[in-house]
């Protein structure tokens, strides 16, 4: 009886404490707006997965009910390119979750993580049986993408030809190239000129090492394919985020295509300090706040304005 007593008075007092400050969450994970050091846990881990990333295991709240599906750019993969991202969106409640795609096949590490360089096409369909993985063991309907460079034309293949309308809600791109384009010498882009034209040889070689990078041409047949009978499906919403400042999509406006539930930004609009070149997008806290703001359009945020330094997105102090 006195036993019992007491356990009454310890579950009261206890359930009285909950109530009074709630329940203990864990600290919030850095955030390092910094792409190096994705470069850097890529070293660390060769081949794995950032921490707080494809956890399967992890069940989407009503809060965010769609898991985070993160697709890098070309030569990167899910480490180097989303050092900022996985801790940023852990941070927010999302299931996040991310892969390497379009590899060499059967090559070791380092080669094997060179990602982003087979033909788009093939990679549409490795992201789509990865988007399959995560609605099985999350048991969400939907998924967002939150992309950069390459893996934000990429997807769309999947959207808009393979099924992946119907299981992506939000799409959400850093430095778009719709129309294509790269400050490269694998793309002869009539408006960057003569010292990026290939002859047949080049294109052979490049072609062989990089059939994305082809497929990136203004111009190509992937490109007039993505923009054929019009660039975005219908039931998925868009939000192009770009720099005035890209070195690499060149020029920037090849992402800023107006649409039906789509919302075009140039971080620079908003903020003019934010220096962020094509690969600095990946880290910027300013781009960051958009990215942000485009997946839980309910609960809008303001939007850091900030100096970022071009090449990582580290803020300028």
């Amino acid at each position: 009886m006195r036993a019992s007593f007491v356990a009454s008075i310890v579950l009261a007092v206890s359930t009285a404490l909950v109530a009074l400050v709630g329940p203990v969450s864990a600290a919030p994970l850095p955030v390092p707006h910094d792409i190096t050091v994705g470069v850097r846990a890529e070293a660390a881990n060769p081949g794995g997965s950032l921490p707080d990333s494809n956890d399967w295991s992890c069940k989407p709240t009503a809060e965010h009910p769609r898991p985070v599906v993160l697709v890098h750019a070309t030569f990167l993969n899910r480490q180097v390119n989303w050092s900022t991202y996985v801790p940023l969106l852990r941070n927010e409640g999302y299931c996040v979750f991310a892969l390497t795609y379009g590899t060499i096949p059967g090559t070791a590490w380092p080669l094997s993580a060179i990602g982003g360089i087979g033909s788009m096409k093939d990679s549409a369909h490795q992201l789509g049986a990865f988007v399959d993985d995560v609605l099985a063991a999350t048991g969400a309907d939907k998924v967002d993408v939150v992309a950069h460079s390459q893996g934000t034309l990429m997807p769309n293949y999947y959207v808009k030809f393979l099924g992946g309308a119907a299981k992506v809600d939000k799409y959400v791109s850093l430095t778009p190239l719709w129309r294509g384009g790269g400050q490269s010498p694998a793309v002869d882009d009539p408006e960057i000129g003569a010292p990026y034209a290939l002859d047949p040889a080049q294109r052979e070689l490049i072609g062989r090492a990089c059939a994305a990078c082809l497929e990136m041409e203004p111009g190509s047949e992937f490109i007039r394919q993505i923009n054929d009978g019009g660039l975005y499906a219908p039931g998925v919403t868009y939000t192009n985020i770009m720099t005035r400042y890209d070195d690499i999509v060149v020029p920037y406006t090849s992402g800023f295509v107006p649409g039906p539930n789509t919302t075009n930004i140039v971080v620079q609009d908003q903020c003019p300090q934010d220096m962020s070149h094509h690969m600095g997008m990946a880290g910027s806290p300013v781009a960051a706040g958009h990215v942000l703001n485009a997946l839980d359009p309910e609960h809008q945020r303001p939007v850091p304005c900030l100096a970022v330094q071009p090449n990582t997105g580290a803020p300028l102090r």
